[in-house]
């Protein structure tokens, strides 16, 4: 992952005009040539609607995720230790060996992720997703096809494993996150123009991921990411997907190995798909996903349950990531952003989990989720005395605040429908929800009210 202002798939998009000099070709020259930040869209792959591997599960493997709504992403590897974001060996052009040196003071603690998992829980997420091996090239599992791994180095121990069995513990869903792109493997970039090495590449690829996926028991997802220098004819991208549900028959996949996948990824932001694609935005708690020991932009608790509302209207997913410190432990400000947000989750949770596709949205102090007829209005500037919507189509038949219970007397003039009877000060916090029961499944033309409602003279 890169930070917030320039996304992974703007680094990436100009790698093709690039990829003559990887030959030998390192000139000052050559580089300038490459674009420095083309974006590449909502996904880091344009949905195609082309068959593919696991078209005919996909419903049934998915279900679970689309009644879970949030997760928790985890980077962790050995740019932890540098503590300046998980892209610091390329940002920096920091040599191999002075690189790979930071592998033996990797240390972290045993039992960490634990920790992880009963955050995650407290937090409301139903599923975490782990860096088994990022762009650095460092596995976090134990493997037979490379040294640079956590048993036989810093950590000595299978930190994959140990986060498997935390996150089963704990009740939650197991993802694996796995970078295409790296930066460690000779071949990494030699793939792109020679075809010995492409098929070298590609093979210890593909092991990699058969080693995952037949190590740890059920795999409920997995994450690619930055399928650099190759497009999916290169990486043999359906092969791959094949070898992964012959593994893993209930498992889903993102787009991010070049084929449509499962879901699509928006990044540091909030796009949902048409035509009901599934989505689920990933987004860190403050610039850095990697931890950064210096990056204090942490999002306040009203910020990520308004994100989660947002996602969750548009039945879209919310991956929340948080990077721990070298040791594995969860920064203090993370802990205390998700403690916020599980609170919050302890009163809301059924207005996020399993909702439907929501048509209200317009407000300028509320956002919406539905499930069936009842209309969820979360308000997260509070007005005070009362609340109304503009252009609710369907008659209210009740209305309380979910915090508290208290009912609230309803008024509807076919233009405004207003709430009255509530406190000056906001009953619950970061945001305040109001669960609207409606004769059918809420409506609102905001054009209607435009067109239509009274008018005064001149």
């Amino acid at each position: 992952m890169v930070s917030s202002d320039i996304t992974r798939r703007m680094l990436l998009k100009g790698a093709s005009a690039s990829l003559a000099g990887l030959a030998g070709v390192h000139t000052l020259n050559a580089l300038q040539t490459q674009p420095a930040a083309a974006a590449q869209g909502p996904s880091d792959h344009p949905y195609t609607g082309k068959p593919q591997p696991g078209d005919d599960t996909r419903t049934r493997r998915m279900q679970w995720w689309h009644e879970a709504r949030f997760g928790m992403f985890i980077h962790f590897g050995v740019y932890s230790t540098i503590q300046r974001h998980e892209w610091v060996m390329e940002d920096e052009a920091i040599p191999i060996a002075e690189y790979t040196a930071h592998a033996t003071t990797f240390k972290p603690q045993r039992g960490c992720t634990r920790a992880w998992a009963k955050m995650a829980k407290a937090a409301g997420m139903k599923y975490m997703v782990l860096t088994t091996k990022h762009h650095e090239g460092f596995c976090n599992f134990h493997t037979k096809l490379t040294d640079y791994n956590a048993v036989k180095q810093g950590p000595g121990f299978d930190i994959v494993g140990e986060y498997v069995e935390s996150a089963r513990a704990e009740g939650l869903h197991v993802g694996f996150y796995y970078s295409l792109m790296d930066w460690h493997h000779p071949d990494g970039a030699l793939a792109a123009t020679d075809e010995a090495a492409r098929r070298r590449f590609v093979d210890y690829t593909h092991g990699l991921l058969r080693e995952l996926l037949s190590t740890y028991g059920k795999i409920d997802v997995l994450w690619y990411d930055v399928a650099w220098p190759l497009d999916a004819q290169g990486w043999e991208s359906e092969r791959m997907n094949q070898m992964v549900f012959e593994l893993q028959p209930d498992i889903i996949v993102n787009n991010r190995n070049k084929l449509d996948g499962d879901f699509s990824t928006p990044e540091q932001r909030i796009v949902a798909e048409s035509g009901g694609r599934a989505w689920e935005s990933c987004m860190t708690l403050n610039d850095s996903w990697g931890f950064q020991r210096a990056d204090d932009n942490w999002k306040s608790s009203k910020t990520v349950v308004r994100n989660l509302i947002t996602c969750s209207r548009d039945t879209g997913n919310y991956l929340l990531n948080i990077g721990p410190r070298p040791d594995g432990s969860i920064p203090p400000e993370s802990v205390r952003i998700l403690t916020e947000v599980g609170q919050w989750m302890q009163t809301n949770g059924d207005t996020i989990y399993a909702s439907d596709l929501c048509h209200p949205r317009r407000s300028n102090y509320a956002t919406f989720t539905r499930k069936g007829n009842t209309l969820y209005m979360h308000v997260h500037f509070w007005p005070g005395e009362y609340v109304a919507i503009g252009g609710l189509k369907k008659k209210v038949v009740s209305a309380r605040v979910l915090k508290t219970g208290r009912s609230l007397q309803i008024t509807q003039d076919g233009f405004r429908t207003k709430f009255t009877g509530l406190p000056m000060e906001a009953p619950d916090h970061p945001v305040t929800t109001i669960a609207i029961e409606c004769d059918s499944e809420p409506m609102q033309d905001n054009i209607y009210v435009r067109t239509n409602k009274p008018r005064g003279g001149v």
